[in-house]
């Protein structure tokens, strides 16, 4: 009941809000939204990606996992099924990472494409009330996922080693043999041309990398990082190129806020489809939602979607942390959890 009225009390905060800016102020609701395989694995998960779609109301949503099996393009059966149940959205059709909107797409190109199934990253031009966005979504190379090392697992094969590895040289030379690091250059790169050209830059994307800032002093003896202190690369370079972590801007308590979105608790999946890391406590932040700062952007709210459970020693177990996680009406599609941010872009 706490809950109901918790998520009640905070969309009418934002209807409130919204509804009494100026004529050149808008709501820009932004989602993060891992698919795991186009809802395929979970049973009426395709149905449960469009349900969540309609349910949080979100504008842009970056899409990780796009497959187009069959050769159909998940960009039409999307945009299809929504428009079944009486929403307008676009998209068109990408690879492994995509973008759906509720806003027409002016262009759409893949700045670092997909090749050998080592990650993507898609970017659409979209307006909004005479403002471009950059909108950018990324699924990045999910292999040397370093975060298991310190755990005791390998980081491409997943079988457990026979001694846990901490030294950070190490972690960071196994992360980097991954694309990751290439895909986020890329990324920066572009949209530090899109920023020149007075575009909005918003990146959403699952990187298959903890951030540097959950892997602090204060978190070193939790959650099996045993005592690691690690300067993840990539969400190191992008604060280095100005990008803001909206959950991290809004919840900056990695202890009290730790916001993982892997692995989640899907209900109706066996659970060792779920856990990659059976003895450990492999919980992790690895879903995002990135901005550039500008005048005409601001950040309302972030929060975690999906259930409240997660994944932790081949076990499921709700989680007691202060974040708050918003949870579906039905069938979660997915293993990861969601990030949903809230802006306001002003003309």
């Amino acid at each position: 009941m706490f809950r109901t009225v918790y998520y009640l009390s905070f969309y009418l905060f934002l209807a409130l809000t919204f509804s009494c800016t100026s004529k050149n102020e808008q709501s820009l609701k932004v989602l993060q939204f891992n698919i795991w395989q186009e809802g395929t694995i979970v049973p009426g998960g395709f149905d449960a990606i469009i349900n969540e779609v309609i349910r949080t109301d979100a504008d842009l949503i970056a899409l990780s996992e796009v497959r187009n099996y069959d050769a159909e393009s998940l960009a039409e059966h999307l945009v299809k099924a929504l428009a079944e149940k009486g929403h307008t959205y676009y998209s068109e059709r990408s690879e492994d990472s995509g973008i759906l909107s509720r806003y027409p797409i002016l262009s759409q190109t893949a700045v670092y494409p997909l090749k050998n199934d080592q990650g993507s990253v898609t970017k659409a031009i979209i307006k909004i009330k005479n403002i471009d966005i950059a909108f950018y979504s990324a699924h990045l190379d999910y292999r040397h996922c370093s975060l298991y090392l310190p755990r005791g697992y390998h980081s491409s094969t997943w079988e457990k080693l026979d001694h846990i590895i901490t030294d950070s040289l190490t972690i960071a030379a196994d992360n980097l043999a991954s694309r990751r690091d290439e895909a986020i250059s890329a990324l920066i790169t572009d949209a530090m041309k899109e920023k020149a050209l007075g575009r909005l830059v918003i990146f959403g994307g699952d990187l298959n990398e903890p951030s540097f800032l959950d892997w602090t002093e204060a978190t070193k003896d939790l959650y099996d990082h045993n005592g690691v202190v690690m300067p993840w690369h990539n969400t190191l370079e992008l604060d280095k190129a100005g990008f803001i972590d909206t959950y991290r801007k809004i919840f900056p308590n990695p202890v009290t806020h730790p916001g993982f979105t892997f692995p989640a608790d899907t209900p109706l999946v066996p659970i060792e489809k779920l856990a990659w890391a059976p003895d450990a406590d492999d919980r992790d932040r690895i879903d995002y939602m990135f901005y550039l700062p500008s005048d005409k952007l601001q950040l309302m709210d972030a929060r975690v979607i999906g259930p409240k459970g997660s994944i932790v020693r081949n076990k499921r177990q709700l989680e007691t942390s202060k974040d708050p996680i918003e949870t579906p009406d039905g069938i979660w599609p997915t293993d990861h959890k969601n990030v949903l941010a809230v802006f306001k872009i002003t003309n």
